[in-house]
């Protein structure tokens, strides 16, 4: 089990550079092809509606036949997208990369569904803690190696990733165990999404409810930062893709910290719910710094602070989620979780459109105090369920 679990913290880790690298490059190689905000907003939601519709069916193919074919054709197929990132002279282009991108981006929900095959009970959270760790890593590497190749042309970090890819397709054919179990133990282990009825009962649990809107209006307000950061860079700072690269990689080594050490000794001392209105204040408060100022110091302030937000927030919503999924039954958990990500998924299909809309019509700074107010309002609604409060306390 441990050599397993190793073997895929380093195939999403591998994955996860391959994603990060495109994050700053993206939004300046769409400008270059012509794009606004609200294309470039589209470009990032073709990524994540594929992504949301896809997710079930690999999971269901894999139920069918293992994981491990399932990782392999998507890290295939996410090594000819960077490949016709790379090779892009168009818009048009750049957006069948990103379809194809999100169509191949199940791997990570087949590699949580890989841990369940292979882990006990006990030993799941820390299988899910390694994916956490690839996540984060992916996330530090991966935007500061995109920034760092991206004044040799933004085609050459795509060409990068792809090689990443090609490597990670290689590691895992070699390196991979497929789980020996049944199609019934797969299917079992694995999360459903889709089903009414489900999300009655999931959404019954107040708790749940709570963590499940509070997660769709975070990452809501985070997506509306990450369209528009780059742009806005670019338009009042004239920063290139290399610093708003080192700044993303900044972004992820906090959260990384927070989430990789810090977030169990915080949660123990303070309690979700404690936390819960601290990272909602911090990050309201870093988007209104983030659009108000032009001294570059308060603007690394505003993303430290918006770092250390977030690293909180994910979380702690995460085991709310699933406090409340303990609170009805157990066997709910799988299908809490499920709930609680496709309220995430929504959001990064919503929030892109939105952020774009807004900074082409509303002015630059529109996007990120939509954010800012959003949160805000969070705030105060979570200080005003003080009922939720003392369920958790109790």
């Amino acid at each position: 089990t441990h050599y397993s679990l190793l073997t895929l913290f380093l195939v999403v880790f591998l994955d996860l550079v391959g994603f990060g690298i495109v994050i700053p490059i993206l939004p300046y190689y769409a400008k270059h092809f012509g794009a606004n905000a609200w294309q470039l907003g589209w470009l990032m939601t073709s990524y994540s509606l594929m992504q949301f519709l896809f997710a079930p069916v690999w999971g269901w193919i894999s139920d069918q036949i293992g994981r491990k074919p399932i990782l392999l054709v998507s890290i295939l197929g996410s090594a000819f997208s960077f490949l016709i990132l790379s090779m892009a002279n168009s818009l048009e282009w750049l957006f069948i990369g990103r379809i194809l991108a999100g169509i191949c981006g199940a791997n990570i929900s087949t590699a949580y569904a890989y841990i369940s095959d292979v882990t006990t009970e006990e030993n799941r959270a820390k299988g899910m803690g390694l994916i956490g760790a690839g996540f984060g890593l992916g996330f530090i590497f991966g935007p500061a190696i995109g920034g760092l190749l991206s004044p040799y042309g933004y085609n050459v970090p795509m060409l990068f990733a792809m090689y990443l890819s090609v490597i990670n397709f290689i590691f895992t054919a070699l390196k991979l165990k497929e789980p020996t179990l049944t199609v019934e133990k797969r299917s079992f282990h694995r999360t459903k999404r889709f089903s009414l009825k489900l999300y009655k009962t999931v959404l019954d649990q107040p708790i749940t409810r709570l963590a499940v809107l509070m997660f769709f209006i975070v990452t809501f307000a985070i997506t509306q930062m990450e369209v528009c950061f780059a742009l806005y860079l670019l338009a009042k700072f004239g920063f290139d893709a290399k610093k708003a690269g080192m700044l993303l990689a900044l972004t992820g080594f906090i959260m990384v910290l927070i989430q990789g050490g810090l977030i169990g000794k915080l949660s123990k001392k303070w309690g979700e719910f404690n936390l819960l209105l601290f990272g909602t204040a911090i990050c309201s408060l870093a988007l209104f710094l983030f659009c108000s100022t032009l001294q570059i110091s308060v603007l690394i302030i505003s993303l430290v602070l918006l770092a250390l937000g977030h690293g909180v927030l994910h979380p702690s919503l995460s085991s709310l989620a699933s406090l409340g999924a303990v609170g009805a039954a157990k066997h709910l958990k799988g299908s809490t979780m499920g709930v609680f990500q496709s309220a995430g998924s929504l959001a990064r299909i919503l929030g892109p459109l939105v952020a774009g809309w807004f900074y082409d019509h509303l002015g630059l700074e529109s996007p990120f105090i939509t954010g800012a107010i959003l949160l805000a309002i969070s705030f105060f609604y979570l200080i005003s369920t003080t009922t939720t409060n003392s369920t958790l306390e109790h």
